[in-house]
């Protein structure tokens, strides 16, 4: 399985996060119709698969040589490399925090032009691209099939994002595999003279040296499927006629307020940004439980992912958790376009339930056999539990305590408190319900549910719990339920 990693040039954003979680699951899809598009959300590919009983091998590239990162190097006043070198370090950290998987390779770049090159060599010598004052273009009129992913017609096609139209092309639509070195550029040497790869031929040539040129699964974003993904097609079949790609899978986006999320914009978040504030495991349940294309950012969810993140480290800690029927319900919503959206409700939800109860009748079981008899059902149970969480890179990497620990840091910060300030809120609502005053109780945890914090009364103890305050859950919901489209009737 080949993805399309990042281009490093800044901090990792919330789109790259959606596309790591995505395909660190790995799928199968032994039903899908060859050449097909799939969207699909935050489900762990690579994980899955390996689940099976699938040998992965997993390569994600680093595009560390790119116009952008050449800009970004020019601001900064340093070196592009060193530049892209230093972004891909901080890439691996957030995929670190969000417990992705390692892919089998990570390639770079700069690290295989001689593979890029020999690509385009062969791809010359099949008459399929052409040479002009030290820039090599790929001819899109070789390439019968070209448009079959995307559904584009050649004749509409355009140059692509990131190539502007150039009079020297035979076709506008054709694109850059080699680019001419320009001034103050990183630049190596090639039979068409000094220069740097085009965008398109990084991935085909790095593919074709981990995976040969015909593999499983290509992944990527969404906004890839054209030009990126359709002229890598049109590039390998050109470079081996019997390239082939058996299933290519595709990540939808994150959006905000209906609009895509981008720095013009305004509206646009960093990872390292957003577990600032919250766990990143509340950021990858966000991410695990979303199902459409385009994924609405709602802080709201990362504030319901905290608190349900929150139970099933109660839950483990206190139970090892699980659930009798989690295993054939994982199969059977994993089976189905790999819908991992509804599979931390319903049955999972019964399970926790389920345990509960346990817990609280094995405390009242006086018997040795009877304990022993529960105590087998909670065991045998999470080790279904604790399979799925790993699947779905929602199991601590720490001891459970650890993390709650650590979701209640983050609850703390947004709420602008210390801990020692709720305490003293605890022993004054404790000191209020003695004196009967129970107005004041009942107001001090109304304003701290307002902030993020639940107090919960266990037996003659006050423990408190992260929490979606209650207004900005309904404005979200609120926001949700407009922005939803009104359903379609089918026409008489």
């Amino acid at each position: 399985m080949y993805v399309c990693g990042v281009t490093a040039y800044d901090f990792s954003h919330l789109h790259h996060a959606c596309a790591a979680t995505a395909f660190d699951v790995t799928s199968y899809e032994v039903e899908i119709v060859a050449q097909c598009i799939r969207l699909i959300s935050g489900i762990n590919l690579a994980g899955y698969l390996q689940h099976l009983g699938y040998e992965v091998t997993y390569v994600r590239n680093f595009t560390d040589i790119d116009d952008k990162i050449i800009r970004r190097a020019n601001e900064l006043g340093e070196d592009p490399l060193s530049l892209s070198s230093r972004f891909c370090e901080e890439y691996l950290v957030d995929m670190n925090d969000l417990q992705c998987l390692l892919p089998t390779h990570q390639p770079r770049v700069s690290d295989h032009m001689d593979q890029i090159k020999d690509m385009i060599t062969q791809i010359i010598e099949k008459d399929c691209a052409y040479s002009v004052e030290g820039d090599v273009f790929f001819a899109v009129e070789k390439s019968p099939n070209y448009g079959q992913l995307s559904g584009q017609r050649l004749e509409n096609n355009r140059a692509g994002e990131r190539v502007a139209v150039d009079s020297r092309k035979r076709n506008p639509a054709d694109f850059a595999l080699w680019k001419a070195a320009k001034p103050g550029e990183p630049s190596w040497e090639s039979p068409w003279g000094p220069g740097r790869p085009g965008w398109h031929i990084e991935c085909s040539a790095m593919s074709a040296q981990y995976l040969t040129f015909k593999f499983d699964i290509h992944g990527g974003g969404i906004d890839l499927i054209f030009p990126h993904h359709e002229n890598e097609i049109a590039q390998s079949c050109a470079a081996c006629e019997e390239s082939s790609v058996s299933y290519w899978l595709h990540n939808g986006h994150v959006t905000n307020n209906n609009e895509k999320m981008s720095k013009s914009l305004g509206n646009f978040f960093t990872i390292r940004q957003i577990t600032e504030r919250y766990h990143p495991l509340a950021l990858r349940h966000f991410l695990i439980n979303c199902e459409d294309a385009l994924l609405p950012f709602l802080e709201v969810s990362l504030k319901e992912g905290t608190g349900q993140n929150g139970n099933l480290v109660a839950i483990t800690a206190d139970a090892q958790k699980c659930i009798s029927r989690l295993h054939e319900d994982f199969e059977n919503k994993m089976s189905d376009d790999l819908n991992t959206s509804p599979l931390l409700t319903g049955v999972f939800q019964e399970a926790l339930k389920f345990i509960n109860g346990s817990l609280v009748m094995l405390k009242k079981k006086q018997q040795k056999k009877q304990q022993l008899s529960l105590i087998r059902s909670v065991t045998e149970v999470k080790k279904e539990v604790t399979e799925v969480l790993r699947i779905l890179g929602l199991l601590p990497p720490c001891t459970c305590a650890e993390v709650l620990q650590q979701l209640k840091g983050k609850a703390l910060k947004r709420a602008g408190l210390a801990e020692d300030d709720v305490l003293r809120l605890i022993e004054d609502r404790a000191v209020a319900r003695k004196s009967q005053d129970f107005k004041k109780s009942d107001q001090i945890r109304t304003d701290l549910s307002a902030r993020g914090i639940a107090l919960m009364d266990v037996g003659k103890e006050t423990v408190w719990r992260p929490c979606v305050p209650v207004e900005k859950e309904e404005k979200a919901k609120t926001a949700v339920e407009e922005a939803t489209p009104p359903p379609q009737t089918a026409s008489s």
